[in-house]
Parts: C-alpha cells; sequence; structure tokens
C-alpha cells in the first residue's frame, strides 16, 4: 500500500526539479526530441500541465464520489494545441501552481486506508484503485523526469563519440 507522506513528497518536488534542470537553456536542449513522434521537454511540461488539469485530482474525486461509469479519456497530446504560442518559462509557472493546488487539494481530502483502496473504472484498463492512482501520479512524474533527462543527453550523443558505450542514457530507447 501507498504511503500518502511519501506521495506527497515527491509531488511537490517535480516542479521545482524541473524548472531547476530547464528554466533559462538555450532552445536546443528545450526543443530536442527523440526522433519523429516523441516529445520534446517542452512538450513534456505541457503534458503534465494537462495532467494536472484533467486526470490525478478530477479522477480522484471521481473514485471518492463512487462514480461508476469509468473516467473521462485522458488525451496524451492535448498540450500541442494547449501550449501553443507560450514560453517554457510560462509553462512552468503554471506547471508549478497547478501542482501546488493539487498537493493541497490532495492534503485537503484527509485520505484514509480505506479510501485508498476505493475503486474507479479506467476506460482502457478497467478497476483501479485510489491508491493505484496516486502510486502512478508518482511514477508518471519520475517517468517523465527521465524521459527528459535522456532526450536532452540523447541532443549531444553523437559529440561524446566513443564515451557513448560508458552511457546507457543514449541507448535506452528510441
Amino acid at each position: 500500500m501507498i504511503n500518502l507522506d511519501e506521495v506527497v513528497a515527491l509531488l511537490q518536488r517535480t516542479p521545482e526539479s524541473l524548472s531547476a534542470l530547464l528554466s533559462g537553456l538555450p532552445n536546443v536542449w528545450i526543443s530536442a526530441t527523440e526522433g519523429e513522434g516523441t516529445w520534446s521537454p517542452y512538450d513534456v511540461i505541457g503534458h503534465l500541465i494537462h495532467g494536472e488539469r484533467t486526470d490525478w485530482i478530477p479522477r480522484a474525486r471521481h473514485i471518492l464520489a463512487g462514480e461508476t461509469r469509468p473516467f473521462e479519456p485522458f488525451d496524451r497530446s492535448a498540450q500541442f494545441t494547449d501550449s501553443q504560442g507560450k514560453s517554457l518559462g510560462e509553462l512552468l509557472e503554471t506547471f508549478s501552481s497547478l501542482r501546488r493546488e493539487n498537493v493541497a487539494t490532495l492534503l485537503d481530502m484527509k485520505l484514509t486506508a480505506a479510501d485508498l483502496s476505493r475503486r474507479g473504472l479506467h476506460p482502457e484498463l478497467g478497476e483501479v484503485t485510489l491508491g493505484q492512482l496516486l502510486a502512478t501520479w508518482v511514477v508518471h512524474d519520475l517517468d517523465h523526469v527521465g524521459q527528459i533527462a535522456r532526450t536532452m543527453a540523447k541532443a549531444s550523443g553523437d559529440a561524446v563519440g566513443p564515451w557513448s558505450a560508458y552511457l546507457s542514457i543514449l541507448h535506452d530507447r528510441k
């Protein structure tokens, strides 16, 4: 079973970590991708914003309300329209603000162990628990932090020459 304090500890750090990593970098770093159909760090931040608005807390509320209908499907590419015309700095600020609000909302829910076992219906995966949703929120953050680091590393992958053999981040996936 998940520990809510541990969940919150990580969720609170993600915006600061990403801001420290990405703020003020030249465009070559924030627009880098791993190839066609992959996301840049800029795209990932937009995706995280969309999740803050439409996924984690709305789905937690859905479960706590005892809804029997499936969650609303999540649009995994909404960032491509939602982020248009915005600077990375704006996106990082928005993500930080939304995350602060969502963590406060999560804490205000005063969840119990029984609440974490409550069930909802994912439109693709079927039955899930609130605890699984919250654990997924944490792992989703870590997945995208890793994706950003990997994408940025690959932007300089050719420049490292033979050291590439020692840098697993350059070989994880395309």
